[in-house]
């Protein structure tokens, strides 16, 4: 059986998502929560987007596959359904930076990794720091200069698209650097911080947070609102495009087709193309 599960996490104190020796993941503690309450030694998951570390999440999806017999037993000898009772045990054993929001039985076509159609992230960025609200301190950037957020929505116009984004990403060997960001829009709440919305079918590694930077040179007045597209175009590495740091990334959502044979029929997709637009697993940041 494939089991759903949707997830959101503090991402402050986790080295990301994937398991790595000596270093505290979400991969790792949530493997260790299902572990206990599953009474099994090990459990493989795969999730729709791997963040880096120090980056946060309130729409993670994962999937695991269990026999029958053990997703029967996570009742134990309560009147609650399987899901229901997973999702409390559950939290009875995971850390507080970690809820599992829900649990439930899908198709085993489904794939959180394959069957996704969009990714969405989203960045916080503070430019008057005396109006930083201090509770927000983990997941926004304060950032020294003001920023021109209508030059940031003209200059960020130009990278909608499908593109190869090498000259924002970390390319891994062998690995496509072309994707379809669907949409990147900037507005100021109305505290006054400055909020980015991406959307895009996956995102290379640093992606995100290398095409915030780019933008934010332009905030600041340093370059022309044409220069990110004219980095594109070039197709390698800016200096001049910092890295962003990673506490302002939030996971916001991803996104999967509404019925099971489109979720089937994408995960299939997904796997025998290996071309520009689905590239490889590692999503974001």
């Amino acid at each position: 059986m494939r089991i759903r599960i949707d997830l959101a996490y503090d991402g402050t104190d986790f080295s990301g998502w994937a398991r790595q020796p000596g270093r505290r993941t979400v991969e790792e503690e949530l493997g260790r929560a299902l572990t206990t309450v599953l009474r099994r030694s090990e459990v493989r998951l795969t999730v729709g987007g791997r963040t880096d570390a120090g980056v946060h999440a309130r729409g993670s999806v994962c999937h695991l596959d269990l026999d029958p017999d053990e997703w029967a037993a996570v009742t134990g000898r309560s009147a609650r359904v399987p899901a229901e009772a997973l999702v409390s045990r559950l939290r009875g054993v995971l850390p507080p930076d970690v809820v599992v929001r829900s649990a439930r039985e899908v198709p085993d076509t489904f794939d959180a990794r394959f069957s996704a159609v969009r990714r969405r992230y989203t960045y916080r960025l503070c430019d008057d720091p005396t109006r930083l609200d201090p509770l927000r301190r983990r997941d926004t950037v304060v950032w020294r200069h003001r920023l021109d957020e209508e030059a940031m929505t003209v200059a960020v116009d130009g990278l909608v698209g499908l593109h190869d984004f090498g000259a924002y990403c970390r390319p891994r060997e062998g690995a496509s650097t072309v994707r379809h960001l669907q949409s990147y829009r900037w507005e100021r709440d109305d505290d006054g911080t400055l909020r980015a919305t991406l959307v895009a079918d996956a995102f290379c590694h640093s992606m995100v947070r290398a095409l915030v930077g780019g933008a934010v040179a332009v905030g600041e007045g340093r370059r022309p609102t044409t220069w990110p597209r004219e980095v594109l175009e070039r197709g390698v590495r800016d200096p001049g495009v910092q890295v962003m740091p990673a506490h302002g990334l939030c996971l916001e959502a991803v996104e999967y087709p509404d019925t099971d044979e489109a979720r089937a029929a994408r995960a299939a997709e997904s796997r025998a193309v290996r071309g520009p637009v689905h590239g490889p697993g590692r999503d974001a940041r």
